[in-house]
């Protein structure tokens, strides 16, 4: 008789065996799941799990991103490894400690298996897959949920009910899949991000208070969708719709008319007069009520206009009526308030006359994705007004969402007087600029005295929302270590580009620094003031005035209004500096922080953060330890001599070498309170959005139970 082969579960539970006993059963049984996991997901050996390594899973294993003191898994994040095949029932179900589960950017395919057993599971990524069938009912189970995303894949069905009474919930993201049916009402306080864009749904969205606060963009190419948010009437909400009788076919008028109306006579002539005036009166009935319905439809269609009108009426006013001076401090560009809901005019707002000559260039080698027709008929919103121009957030009727910035007058007649070929030049040249932390120049367009440029719109709104929130200006709260390491590296990285490119951005803070869709920094707004001011300006071109707190993010070389030729490389690290002290301690800066405290602000940003981890007790004690580095940078980036500033490829190299160093002593160190904070994706982006329900009332991110 020939030997039997061992089964790999054998192998497995000898090998496991073999483990330190330090390892506790729970965890073995977690290395037993990973590896069952990996032969029925990983068929291109993408991950480098092996038998002989199990009892350091915690450490070696790629994908393992935490674990308890115990040793279970509560991190695992397999994003972008080429995984195939289905996720078998119960394959998970022993990954009980499981908070944070994501295989976004894979091949996976099937349905979404019974989750039910993984109880506690804050944040779920699916997305960008291939799984198909209905979202699983065992979603609403899981009380612990707050972020859910099967973006982008083939799921069918209608989005759960259930999960109306998930109350954590914070995010949940559909779009791009093939689901029917009617939008459940969700209304937990919490939901911050929601998405069902790109589906087949229908009905009317419900008014809640917690979906009124998203607009076109969560719910756009759902041609059978509508309602307030979309600015859609629903048909069925007209005064005259019948509805069908349950007992059979409809009556003329209901019978208690006809009842009401007693027999007088019984002749065969009598009963035809009868006949006749009832017919009478029950015509005059009907006529009274559709003509009541009708003046109704009149009066609600009027008033429906004028509440739309008064949203774009601060978009149609002629330019000599813009103010001369308005900073966007408050309102930062492409940054949408999320406590109160936004919806598209009816009108358009590009209301401004064009002359037949002018063209919609777009840039970067795409192709026309619209016409200027298109742009001009588009329904606008002022994002905010600037130095340069004034922001809109441009929705067109396909649903397509675009920003425009229009220039101000000074800078076009003044570039028109010297050339519009400049214009198209320069504008080329920003169009040319492509980086992933860089916002891209999609188009331009020229005529006469008008400037338009446009860009991507970007609905996670800017960096300074994001520390600030809706709370007056200078009342935000420092973000997290993670936080600031991830923000700082992106905006290096993208400084270092433009820099590269021979460009300088010349406007730096955080209102101009936009969140992508995995909440990556992008700059914005960059090579404008030096590109599209004139060389020489006036005490009435807009610069930032001394008492703007804009002026503070700039370098002491460039705050001369007649000196925009001092925009360097150099004074692009000094607002860079800024920017990273606004991170450390939430506060806009203010007169005189570097001239007259320069040596008080390594004090002074400790002492902030030491209140803030005394009022709110987030931060841990090694908190200050990882970010003394980074606070080091930015004073060396903010010394008032520009020869003495660092380079920007040595401020990305150090930042990049303060996070590698933090990340590692983070994984050797982790703590129960930094473990889960769920960002958009979190091999990318694992804590910055901590802060956004700080100013909601609603529960933090980080663990509190």
């Amino acid at each position: 008789m020939g030997l039997v082969k061992p089964s790999f579960s054998l192998l497995l539970c000898f090998f496991l065996l073999l483990a330190p006993h330090s390892l506790s059963q729970s965890a073995i049984n977690d290395a037993q799941s990973l590896l069952l996991l990996k032969s029925a997901i990983d068929g291109s050996n993408s991950l480098p799990w092996r038998l002989d390594s199990a009892s350091s899973l915690c450490t070696s294993w790629l994908g393992v991103k935490e674990c308890s003191p115990e040793g279970r898994v509560t991190k695992l994040v397999l994003e972008s490894l080429n995984l195939t095949g289905t996720l078998k029932p119960n394959i998970l179900s022993s990954l009980d400690q499981l908070r944070v589960l994501s295989f976004k950017s894979n091949s996976l395919s099937g349905q979404i298996p019974d989750l039910s057993s993984l109880s506690n599971l804050k944040s779920l990524y699916l997305n960008q897959n291939k799984f198909s069938g209905n979202i699983p009912s065992s979603l609403s189970l899981l009380h612990r949920l707050k972020v859910v995303v099967l973006s982008d894949n083939l799921l069918t069905g209608s989005i759960l009910v259930e999960l109306t009474s998930v109350q954590r919930l914070y995010s949940l993201q559909l779009q791009n899949n093939r689901l029917t049916g009617k939008i459940p009402p969700f209304s937990q306080p919490s939901l911050r991000f929601f998405n069902v864009s790109f589906n087949n749904l229908s009905g009317k969205i419900p008014f809640t208070k917690a979906l009124s606060q998203f607009n076109l963009f969560s719910f756009s190419s759902n041609p059978h969708l509508c309602g307030q948010q979309i600015d859609k009437i629903c048909t069925r909400d007209s005064f005259f719709t019948p509805s069908p009788s349950p007992k059979g076919p409809e009556q003329p008028f209901p019978s208690a008319t006809i009842d009401a109306f007693p027999p007088l006579v019984t002749s065969g002539h009598e009963n035809n007069h009868k006949k006749r005036l009832i017919a009478i009166i029950a015509g005059s009935i009907a006529g009274g009520i559709l003509l009541f319905a009708l003046i109704s439809i009149l009066l609600f269609v009027v008033i429906f206009k004028k509440k739309k009108k008064k949203v774009a009426e601060v978009s149609t006013q002629p330019r000599e009526h813009e103010p001369k001076t308005a900073e966007r401090e408050t309102e930062p560009a492409t940054a949408e308030r999320r406590d109160e809901p936004q919806r598209p005019p009816s009108k358009p707002a590009f209301s401004w006359e064009t002359e037949s000559s002018g063209k919609l260039v777009f840039c970067g080698g795409v192709g026309d994705m619209y016409g200027m027709e298109e742009l001009l008929r588009a329904s606008a919103e002022t994002l905010g007004r600037g130095s340069v121009g004034s922001t809109y957030k441009a929705v067109m009727e396909t649903g397509f969402i675009v920003t425009v910035k229009r220039l101000r007058e000074v800078a076009v007649k003044e570039e028109a007087a010297r050339d519009s070929e400049e214009f198209r030049r320069k504008a080329e040249e920003l169009g040319q600029v492509r980086h992933p932390n860089i916002v891209p120049l999609r188009a331009y367009f020229q005529a006469k005295e008008e400037r338009l440029l446009v860009y991507d719109y970007f609905p996670n709104g800017s960096l300074f929302s994001l520390i600030h929130g809706s709370r007056p200006s200078g009342k935000g709260k420092p973000l997290h270590w993670t936080s600031c390491l991830k923000i700082a590296e992106d905006v290096a990285a993208g400084l270092l580009h433009l820099h590269q490119s021979g460009l300088v951005h010349a406007n730096l803070k955080p209102s101009n620094v936009l969140l992508g869709a995995d909440f990556e920094s992008c700059l914005t707004d960059f090579s404008l003031v030096p590109t599209f001011l004139p060389p020489s300006p006036s005490p009435s071109s807009s610069l930032p005035s001394p008492s703007s707190s804009s002026l503070f993010y700039q370098a002491p070389e460039t705050r001369n209004l007649r000196s925009l030729n001092a925009f360097t490389p150099s004074s692009d690290i000094y607002s860079f500096g800024i920017l990273l002290l606004e991170l450390l301690t939430g506060k806009v800066p203010f007169q005189g922080l570097v001239e007259e405290h320069g040596k008080d602000i390594p004090k002074w940003v400790r002492s902030v953060r030491e209140e803030e981890k005394t009022e709110s007790g987030e931060e841990s004690d090694t908190a200050e330890e990882k970010l003394g580095v980074l606070l080091e940078i930015a004073i060396t980036c903010v010394a008032v001599d520009a020869g003495t500033r660092p380079r920007t490829e040595d401020v990305l190299r150090m930042v990049r070498d303060a996070r590698a160093e933090a990340m590692v002593a983070s994984s050797n160190n982790s703590s129960d309170r930094e473990r889960d904070r769920p960002g958009n994706s979190p091999g990318q982006w694992s804590d910055t959005v901590q802060s956004l329900s700080r100013d909601r009332g609603s529960e933090s991110f980080t663990e509190r139970d």
